[in-house]
């Protein structure tokens, strides 16, 4: 008789974005999505993505009904996946997913309805994290990030930003880790923004290779010079993330390897904030925050 496998279904929601977050995540090298999907992550516990618009089988009526299973026979136990930014203005006519009683239902419906029922809610990308791209002024969609719209209508499920334009996908699957081997993450583990300090706890700019160009006051005065990029835009003194150290597509490179500044794209504020990207930051733009 085989051990018993706890299965936690996941159920992902797409709204402003690009997909580019899942295009990450199904690139993810060790383990593989290969593993993710079919293998048992931690032991003894299996991860089943059971409904995600870009790449499910299912579509119409029959993917719908998905949703409204797992919300009444796993109430409480499936873990939400929120990618893109969520459109509140006009009742959130700007994103809709699927149709009741041949009434379109946007997707603030269903991320309130799925996420009040859910064990957690991860905002994988900038864009669900904080509103990103989508958010950018004027935003006439009134696009912001999945807390936001918790917090204005008075849903109290945990959610994690997980932000990053895409996000890493080590950053998401340690996460979904972190949550099968000891449930959800305490409050000390999160910094002020809901990131989790083992990928955001430190600044790119604390473990960047040009950092001693910074020190010793030798900046690029345009891309492609030896320096540091501090002047042509960097981001990197106000942005936290683990990226020089973790590096991107399988540990190839990462964005200032490749002789671009940092656009401090895992921050609150992004794009806006921290436009233009290749201008020395200005008075405007945030600053660190203490540890």
């Amino acid at each position: 008789m085989g051990r018993k496998v706890t299965e936690y279904p996941v159920i992902w929601l797409q709204g402003a974005g690009c997909t580019g977050c899942s295009v990450s995540v199904l690139n993810s090298v060790s383990p593989s999505i290969k593993n993710i999907l079919v293998d048992e992550v931690i032991p003894g516990k299996h991860v089943s993505l059971v409904f995600h618009p870009t790449i499910m089988a299912e579509s119409g009526e029959p993917a719908i009904e998905i949703l409204r299973d797992k919300q009444k026979t796993r109430r409480g136990e499936y873990l939400l996946v929120v990618e893109g930014a969520v459109p509140a203005a006009e009742g959130g006519i700007y994103a809709l997913v699927g149709e009741e009683d041949g009434r379109p239902i946007t997707l603030l419906s269903r991320l309130l309805s799925l996420g009040s029922n859910a064990l957690a809610v991860i905002a994988l990308g900038t864009c669900a994290s904080f509103g990103g791209i989508p958010a950018s002024a004027p935003n006439p969609t009134g696009c912001s990030g999945v807390k936001d719209i918790f917090e204005a209508h008075n849903v109290s499920t945990p959610v994690v930003n997980i932000p990053g334009c895409p996000s890493h996908p080590d950053w998401f699957v340690g996460t979904v880790a972190r949550i099968l081997l000891g449930g959800l993450p305490q409050p000390e583990e999160l910094d002020e923004f809901g990131r989790p300090k083992l990928f955001f706890g430190s600044l790119i700019h604390e473990n960047c290779p040009r950092r001693a160009y910074y020190d010793e006051r030798k900046f690029a005065k345009k891309l492609g010079e030896p320096g540091c990029l501090y002047e042509v835009g960097c981001k990197g003194p106000v942005t936290y993330a683990d990226c020089p150290l973790r590096l991107w597509n399988g540990g190839v490179n990462w964005c200032i390897g490749n002789n671009s500044p940092c656009l401090g794209c895992c921050e609150p504020g992004f794009p806006d904030v921290v436009s233009p990207f290749y201008a020395k930051m200005g008075e405007n733009l945030p600053q660190p925050r203490g540890k």
